[in-house]
């Protein structure tokens, strides 16, 4: 699928100028200058649309103006009109159409439509919701990338159990807030890249494979011709192994708040 096939419903090209700013291109370096994140630089020049992701629980209703694409993340995002005159731009859902009316609100919704924000407790067992909060008025952490969803499993004690993409059941205070329905253009997996070029406008730099490099220079190095690892597991530049390797701190103060790991 190209790049363009998808965004035929889009309703804007440009972003509303004052809700854009610009975020300085570090290409994967650090304060000191030194690349601490490499294959990364380059790529065209963007706008950052500040997307509200707290969207006050007090704003109550507004209509859905543009539906947009984001040069900085996967999903769509959509700009809304409060009743006070106000606008911004927040992650647009599945199904969400110009025109449409969202509420974010503190107490039970009377119908759960897609974009709707309201706290956990005040949702039924079983709805999906994206953009989820960890800490109360912290703003959405959870469900932000394009397709995805999570879904209430359980509510007891305060809290509530959330299934997230990857499996994993996780406890959240029941006060922290969420919007109903899935995240906008699930499609975005099935998008080909096709050419280096358009990798190179996506701000990623060339990567030169370990096997084709010298000993010296990479544990995957070596050999004549073409010879195979001869490692029993794959390892990254610095020797590290991959593929598989756990990251997440053994004592990791969250750990408590799972319930279930993922797969």
């Amino acid at each position: 699928m190209s790049g363009i096939e998808y965004r035929q419903f889009l309703t804007a090209k440009e972003p509303m100028k004052s809700l854009v700013g610009k975020i300085k291109e570090k290409s994967g370096r650090n304060n000191s200058g030194r690349i601490t994140v490499r294959h990364q630089g380059g790529g065209a020049k963007r706008n950052y649309r500040r997307v509200d992701f707290k969207r006050s629980l007090a704003n109550g209703a507004a209509v859905v103006e543009t539906i947009e694409y984001d040069p900085y993340r996967t999903a769509f995002i959509a700009r809304v009109m409060y009743k006070n005159g106000n606008r911004s731009y927040i992650l647009a859902p599945q199904g969400l159409k110009v025109g449409a009316e969202i509420v974010s609100r503190r107490d039970a919704l009377f119908s759960l439509n897609p974009g709707d924000r309201t706290r956990l407790k005040d949702l039924p067992v079983g709805t999906f919701v994206y953009d989820v909060e960890l800490k109360p008025g912290q703003g959405g952490q959870l469900g932000r990338s394009a397709g995805t969803a999570v879904k209430i499993m359980a509510r007891e004690g305060g809290y509530v159990n959330l299934q997230l993409p990857s499996g994993e059941v996780r406890k959240v205070m029941e006060d922290c807030a969420a919007s109903v329905g899935s995240v906008s253009n699930p499609e975005n997996a099935m998008v080909t890249v096709g050419k280096a070029g358009r990798s190179r406008h996506m701000g990623v730099r060339p990567t030169v494979r370990g096997t084709a490099m010298n000993p010296v220079d990479h544990p995957h190095g070596g050999g004549e011709g073409k010879q195979p690892r001869g490692l029993k597991r794959s390892k990254n530049y610095w020797g590290k192994g991959v593929r598989g390797v756990k990251t997440r701190k053994r004592k990791n103060r969250s750990n408590v708040f799972i319930v279930k790991r993922r797969k």
